[in-house]
């Protein structure tokens, strides 16, 4: 059986404001109704002897990632908590090695890992599944399988595969002669005209026994580290959290590092089947659906005498005249303007807002919790104003506050409000004030969404004002995301 194991850990900076880190690439919808976690497990749909999908990711993703399988009538699946990114080869084994052990403990036959990036795009779903189908065949016989990416440009953003032999005449892998890194301009034109190379795509399969012996042998300590970290794990809800001290203590390093440079077992597979590594806003352009004069926009965007263009807008107009090859990129917090070759400077930003202690590279206006959502809508000195969704049969915590008193009304649905020792039913138009100090917590009892408008007033309003009391997603006391770092 084909297990799929989805890295879905990563930051995605380069396309910020888009992404952020509370809110990265692999969570939005980048180019169609579905996001790119969604799109990258719906692309497997069809294929047969599929088991139940393994996803690893950041553990302040995990309510969003759940949500968002759910949301595609995917109900059987497992979900690894990495405390910190280690990058891929760490990650792939903590897979290997819980499935490896669940598997065997129920007298399956050892499982083959398809691991798959979160954040790539596919276009031929046909010629994918009969890649997979060929790479799962070698996989069984104890190969370490990369698909490689038929190159189409001489592409310099990209790691490059070199092909050796043929494995055999009938087959359509070849031994890895090599893995090389992001290479010059000339250098990628000089692979692209040798037919010799690949693009590295970073999507994997191999029996996780398979792995998990390759990486005893040129990883031990990493194997080990992660063993303990498994060992030491617990499950929380739904999720599978593994020890943060054992996980941390591991060094970083990627899958084609620690084993794929290395092993003998490896072979490459070209895949061409219209891929994209959605990494930065020149490659969203790329893949695009483009109007006459090569501009792709989403949103409300209006356009005269622009030419080869990006323009993405969440919630305004957004209007251009006179530019070529330009990347405009407006959500509600911020705005981007970039030429279309500059794009991948865009992290050196992210990394001013971060030394600046900012909150834009963390999060968005709007803000996901496990209960639903909220959005600030005003602030200043001792008030903020925020919209609030709190999803059908969903609660938040039970909490108090030290600074800040809270008032709000329901704009549509039903709320249940504790308050104090009271509680309280509310219906639209209605509303309730807490006290500063008062022991509260709202929950939606109806079939519909609730959305309410909450007042905060207060000499001071930071998010890390919150002390629970009792709380359905497993949360403590304190605050458990990186918001808690902006003052």
């Amino acid at each position: 059986m084909i297990y799929p194991v989805i890295l879905a850990g990563g930051s995605g900076t380069r396309l910020w404001p888009m992404s952020r880190s509370l809110y990265p690439k692999q969570l939005i919808n980048l180019y169609n109704a579905h996001t790119m976690l969604q799109n990258t497990l719906l692309r497997l749909s069809g294929l047969n002897d599929l088991g139940d999908p393994v996803v690893i990711c950041n553990e302040d993703h995990r309510f969003m990632t759940a949500e968002q399988i759910r949301r595609i009538d995917i109900n059987n699946f497992k979900i690894i908590l990495e405390p910190a990114a280690r990058n891929t080869a760490p990650a792939i084994a903590l897979a290997a090695l819980i499935l490896d052990d669940n598997l065997k403990s129920e007298h399956q036959d050892d499982p083959v890992m398809l691991v798959l990036p979160a954040d790539h795009e596919i276009k031929n779903i046909e010629a994918f599944h009969q890649i997979i189908q060929s790479g799962a065949q070698l996989a069984r016989q104890g190969k370490l399988v990369t698909f490689g990416i038929v190159p189409a440009s001489p592409e310099t953003g990209y790691g490059y595969i070199k092909k050796g032999s043929k494995l055999d005449s009938s087959d359509p892998a070849f031994m890895i002669d090599r893995f090389v890194e992001k290479p010059d301009y000339d250098t990628a034109v000089s692979y692209l005209e040798s037919g010799d190379f690949c693009w590295n795509s970073g999507m994997f399969m191999f029996k996780a026994s398979a792995v998990i012996s390759e990486l005893g042998a040129f990883a031990p300590d990493m194997l080990e580290k992660c063993r303990t970290a498994i060992q030491d794990g617990r499950m929380d809800l739904d999720f599978f959290r593994v020890d943060k001290a054992a996980f941390e203590a591991i060094k970083e390093d990627s899958i084609d590092y620690a084993v794929m440079e290395k092993t003998a077992k490896g072979v490459v597979i070209a895949l061409d089947a219209g891929w994209n590594d959605l990494g930065s806003f020149d490659a969203l352009w790329q893949t695009g659906d483009k109007d006459e004069l090569n501009n792709v926009t989403s949103g409300d965007v209006l356009v005269h005498n622009v030419k080869d263009t990006y323009i993405h807008s969440d919630n305004r107009l957004v209007a251009a005249v006179g530019l070529e090859k330009f990347v405009i990129v407006d959500t509600k917090d911020a705005v981007l303007v970039a030429p279309r070759d500059q794009v991948q400077d865009v992290k050196k930003i992210v990394t001013q807002l971060k030394a600046q202690n900012r909150v834009e590279p963390v999060s968005h206006a709007k803000v996901y919790r496990p209960w639903g959502d909220y959005e600030t809508i005003d602030m200043a000195n001792r008030y903020q104003v925020k919209r609030i969704t709190v999803k059908p049969g969903a609660k938040l915590s039970l909490q108090k506050h030290y600074h800040r008193a809270e008032h709000w009304t329901v704009v549509s649905g039903t709320a249940i409000v504790t308050k104090g020792s009271e509680e309280i039913l509310l219906n639209e138009d209605q509303s309730v004030y807490i006290p500063l100090g008062t022991m509260h917590r709202i929950e939606n009892p109806g079939k519909i969404p609730l959305e309410l408008i909450e007042v905060q007033s207060g000499s001071y309003l930071g998010e890390d004002d919150i002390v629970r009391y009792d709380d359905v997603y497993g949360r403590g006391k304190e605050l458990e995301n990186k918001l808690l770092q902006i003052k």
